[in-house]
């Protein structure tokens, strides 16, 4: 490594220390991550003392349990007619609250029954949705109505509420949201962005005296919020413990009875699952007084969710359960197979797992996608509809041209190898840097011919992109594979899981060491510790000087690399200006100079929005370098680099176009996009500075990635893997944490999720699975 592109190597000891991250989870950074950090991550017992006393029901009431879901099941086969695709799924809480216990409190368990009206249709994915590609939203379909806003504006005013706040309450709260605040001003905490503290004093100002800190009405709103902070934070489910504890930081003086009452309304769900743990005697005492032995019970564990990551689990877990156990669609001879799995190493591995298994795990870093292209290669000639899905524009464009350029390699000189590239891998002599390594023009991903065509996760359920659909709703094709595996939440997961046709085969690939998915779950690494069906490893290791550093990172070893071209450069700093300030140099002038690559195609990534080096205050000093202007448009101009996000948690880098009176027009990996003017400071950002999470899933020929002081505190392995892994020519580390670095490298892993996905695939899978 050295410290500058222009100057001489390091020395060893700074060379160690090659990056962090402030903001562990940078998604939270914007979404009240203190809350959650408080409420969401305690690990303590799974039950109360009062339901330890009662382990002995526990049994069965799990019994119970699985008795009710198997009756909505049943309701669910009976709902007829095709329903829209790419929706939330959502349920009924009182079905499944119907036949297990509240969470104990004091000394007799809740035995209150509960109504069970008709449970609300599932949108699962049995149609294509009419989006081709994304619209302007000036007037987007399914908003509030004008009256409604205008209701809900005068109730916010009254509260001393900001009265922007209208448009977002009415879409929340739905029909008769002014009456509802007024009923319920704790209702105010189920828009984003509100905090309990501000909905106490909008309570105050409509309730006056009447309003109290243990009002049943606060504690239920209380309760849900935080649940939404831990979904947030990815988890799907808290243990009871935490969330009492979360709610007792929050102020409600009885934790328990707030948690009960929010069950009893069926805003929230309650579970009882069995831990994998060795079964513990129970003492019981008769009538006399004599204790005595009865039985062995084994422990549970009692978890409180909300009821759309509940159901979506669930789901999940069943559409799992049937691919693993079902037999894929025999296309190809045996004897074909046979000879497509004789190739050497992983690729022949994967090519065998897939030939005689529904669900196969495909782990490795960036050179694994030539064994993912060589299975859809195979797969399409055998006649299977083979088709890619990413996680991101770029990684769709990347997959694809990897795909062209080894078939044309093969037809050109069969059984080249292919050597890393600038837009992935690329035949020898291909120059890194050309326009086979940049994004496509929209039509690429499409695909051409009888071969394996790539699309987008999100392209491919929302009906934009893909093979279409079906009468019965599913996709047609015969085989995905998910790249970037990683990436996906559990309402995804199951969207995707309901969309595939009886047969078919799924493979999720992808590198377990990146950040997790920004939405809830963590779907890829627990399958992977589930060991529920075939997973290939691949053997190919990420070459070059960045790869060898980025493997390290994955084992928990920050090593000193050799780059005699300057591929891996450590830029010490003092402080977040000169951070600023020398990012700003390299962009703009070194990496171009010395490395050769130009600043359209350097990418920054820091951790986190905020702070003096957060991507705010980075983008603002690279505009004025490198695109300067008066921003009449929200702070934008013409050839400005942007970030536009969609949806939470997806970001897609692009180029802002022009403006005009239909709104802000934006180029993303080459397609049109027109963002109406109230939706422009919500879901677009300046792009030159982008956070891991929003750079996860693409890859770019240079990446400069900062680490200010602040960082020290937020940094973890995942992080910093994913930053660093972002490069495929050139690392720039602008690097001001010392130490903190490489501590964080060895022996801080990923913040842990609470997650119900391996307890609901227990029961679904054969135990020789």
């Amino acid at each position: 490594m050295s410290t500058d592109p222009e100057t001489t190597e390091t020395s060893p000891a700074e060379d160690t220390e090659a990056e962090a991250g402030a903001g562990a989870e940078d998604m939270g950074a914007d979404t009240g991550e203190a809350a959650t950090a408080e409420g969401t991550e305690s690990t303590g017992e799974a039950t109360s003392e009062a339901a330890a006393a009662e382990l002995s029901e526990a049994a069965a009431e799990l019994q119970a349990q699985r008795l009710e879901r198997e009756r909505i099941e049943r309701r669910k086969a009976e709902k007829a007619g095709p329903i829209a695709a790419g929706a939330k799924l959502s349920g009924t809480a009182a079905d499944l609250l119907a036949a297990v216990r509240a969470v104990e409190s004091g000394e007799k368990p809740v035995t209150t029954a509960f109504a069970k009206p008709e449970p609300t249709p599932r949108r699962t994915a049995a149609a294509p949705e009419a989006v081709s590609r994304p619209q302007p939203v000036a007037a987007e379909p399914g908003a509030p109505a004008t009256e409604a806003v205008e209701s809900a504006r005068l109730v916010l005013a009254e509260g001393g509420a900001p009265e922007t706040l209208a448009a977002q309450v009415a879409a929340a709260l739905g029909e008769g949201a002014d009456h509802q605040l007024r009923e319920d001003p704790w209702q105010l905490l189920r828009v984003p962005g509100v905090r309990p503290e501000q909905a106490d004093g909008f309570a105050r100002a409509l309730l006056g005296a009447e309003c109290a800190p243990d009002d049943e009405r606060r504690g239920r709103a209380v309760t849900g919020w935080l649940l939404e902070q831990a979904a947030l934070a990815g988890h799907t489910a808290l243990e009871a413990s935490a969330l009492t504890a979360a709610l007792a930081k929050q102020g409600v003086p009885d934790p328990d009875a707030a948690t009960q009452s929010a069950i009893a309304e069926g805003e929230v769900l309650v579970f009882q699952d069995a831990l994998d743990e060795p079964a513990v005697p129970v003492q019981r005492t008769d009538e006399e007084g004599e204790a005595g032995e009865a039985g062995a019970e084994r422990p549970v564990r009692v978890l409180i969710g909300l009821e759309r990551y509940a159901l979506a689990e669930e789901s999940l877990a069943e559409g799992l359960a049937k691919l693993i156990n079902s037999v894929p669609k025999e296309d190809g001879s045996a004897a074909e197979w046979e000879r497509a799995g004789a190739a050497k190493g992983s690729t022949g591995e994967l090519i065998r797992a897939v030939a005689g298994h529904g669900l196969v795990l495909h782990t490795g870093g960036e050179a694994s996608l030539e064994e993912a292209a060589a299975l859809l290669t195979v797969a399409a000639s055998f006649g299977l509809r083979a088709w890619a899905a990413t996680h991101s524009p770029v990684g769709r464009d990347r997959f694809t041209s990897l795909l062209a350029r080894a078939a044309d390699a093969e037809s050109a000189a069969p059984g080249e190898r292919l050597r890393p590239g600038a837009g992935g891998f690329a035949p020898e002599g291909l120059v890194a840097g050309d326009s086979a390594g940049a994004p496509g023009t929209g039509d690429e991903h499409q695909g051409a011919g009888d071969g394996p065509q790539v699309a987008t996760v999100a392209g491919l359920l929302a009906g934009a992109e893909g093979p279409g659909r079906d009468s019965d709703g599913a996709l047609g094709l015969d085989l995905l594979v998910v790249l970037d595996a990683p990436q996906l939440d559990v309402e995804t997961a199951a969207l995707l899981t309901e969309s595939l046709p009886d047969g078919a085969r799924l493979v999720l690939a992808g590198d377990p060491a990146v950040l997790w998915s920004a939405g809830p779950g963590r779907v890829f690494a627990d399958l992977l510790a589930a060991r529920v069906c075939p997973h290939v490893v691949s053997r190919r290791p990420d070459l070059g000087p960045v790869g060898e550093l980025v493997s390290g990172i994955g084992i928990g070893e920050l090593n000193q690399v050799e780059a005699p071209g300057k591929e891996v450069v450590i830029v010490p700093v003092r402080d977040a200006g000169e951070a600023v300030h020398r990012t700003v140099q390299l962009v703009a002038d070194s990496v171009p100079r010395v490395i050769g690559v130009p600043s359209e195609q350097t990418v920054v990534i820091t951790p986190g929005h905020g702070g003096a080096a957060g991507t705010r205050a980075l983008n603002v000093a690279l505009k004025e370098r490198l695109n300067p202007g008066p921003g009449r448009f929200g702070g934008f101009d013409p050839g400005d680099r942007i970030a536009y996000s969609s949806a939470p948690g997806r970001a897609v880098p692009g180029q802002v176009v022009k403006a005009d009176a239909e709104g802000l027009h934006l180029s993303c990996a080459g397609e049109p996009v027109v963002v109406a003017k109230e939706r422009v400071e919500q879901s677009v950002r300046h792009g030159w500075a982008l956070t891991a999470h929003q750079a996860v899933g693409a890859r770019w020929p240079a990446v400069v990635v900062v680490l200010p002081g602040d960082a020290a505190q937020a940094l973890n392995r995942p992080w910093v893997y994913t930053a660093f892994s972002r490069a495929d020519r050139h690392l720039s580390v602008v690097h001001g944490v010392d130490q903190a670095l490489p501590r964080a490298v060895a022996e801080i892993p990923a913040k842990p999720r609470t997650t119900r996905l391996p307890v609901l695939l227990r029961p679904q899978v054969p135990a020789e699975a």
